[in-house]
């Protein structure tokens, strides 16, 4: 007796998007699920697909390694778009490698007792002062002027988690990522630091990358096809996704394009 076999046939799982790039002197393997399942702060069942590969597209084209923090996916609530975010180090680190710096200096803006407001190097001030933004000069070869950049305490001042413990530090900084910012846009475009978008409480300790996508498993001397290290990954099979799927303006917007 015949048996019938009704046994239908499963679609193939969608395939994921997936990058490979270096960042420094590092390989870097990202896929969805590595993002999803490692690289997310906040409440990562709120993140959608379209801006976990954002946050891809973002470390592929600046050369980031989120597993060391340079750059963060931050989601909280469900209605509001995540946020990317990039560690204030590894902009320092971008600038360091540019040639053309030649240094950075900075502070704070506070308004005295007298009423005289005074441009401050540093973060020191009294506690009869007012601090009301920070400012930041970036110093570049070819330029006959630093790159200057001021902000306004009333911008980025939450009143919450640290700006209230350290509000001197915190504009300093955010004073010095928009100087950095404006002296390299070419080197720093879409680059935005915790403390200028508001996330908080994010972690610092580096992230070891998960086996199957190593960010450090890639030998340089070593031939094309033979990556080692890497399971169940295959460059041939590698495919990019249908176009249309992940073509986002947002992004183009992000980068500037």
């Amino acid at each position: 007796m015949a048996v019938m076999n009704n046994l239908v046939q499963q679609p193939a799982p969608p395939q994921q998007y997936m990058v490979q790039y270096r960042a420094g002197n590092t390989d870097i393997v990202l896929d969805e699920q590595t993002v999803v399942n490692y690289l997310v702060s906040g409440k990562v069942e709120n993140v959608t697909p379209q801006e976990v590969v954002m946050f891809m597209k973002l470390c592929e084209h600046q050369g980031l390694n989120p597993f060391l923090h340079e750059a963060y996916l931050v989601k909280y609530g469900r209605d509001n778009p995540a946020q990317i975010v990039v560690g204030k180090s590894a902009l320092e680190k971008r600038a360091y490698r540019n040639q053309r710096y030649k240094g950075i200096i900075g502070g704070i803006i506070v308004v005295r007792q007298d009423g005289v407001i005074d441009y401050r190097v540093g973060e020191f001030y009294l506690p009869e002062e007012r601090i009301v933004g920070g400012w930041a000069k970036v110093f570049v070869d070819g330029f006959t002027n630093p790159i200057e950049s001021s902000v306004a305490m009333a911008e980025y001042n939450s009143g919450k988690s640290v700006w209230t413990q350290k509000p001197a530090t915190m504009i300093h900084k955010v004073a010095k990522v928009h100087a950095l910012r404006e002296a390299f846009p070419e080197d720093m475009a879409g680059m935005y630091s915790a403390e200028e978008v508001g996330a908080y409480d994010l972690p610092e300790a580096p992230i070891e990358p998960p086996h199957g996508v190593r960010a450090d498993v890639f030998p340089h001397n070593a031939p094309d096809g033979a990556k080692v290290g890497v399971q169940n990954v295959v460059e041939a099979e590698i495919a990019p996704p249908p176009q249309e799927q992940y073509e986002y303006d947002e992004f183009a917007e992000l980068m500037g394009g």
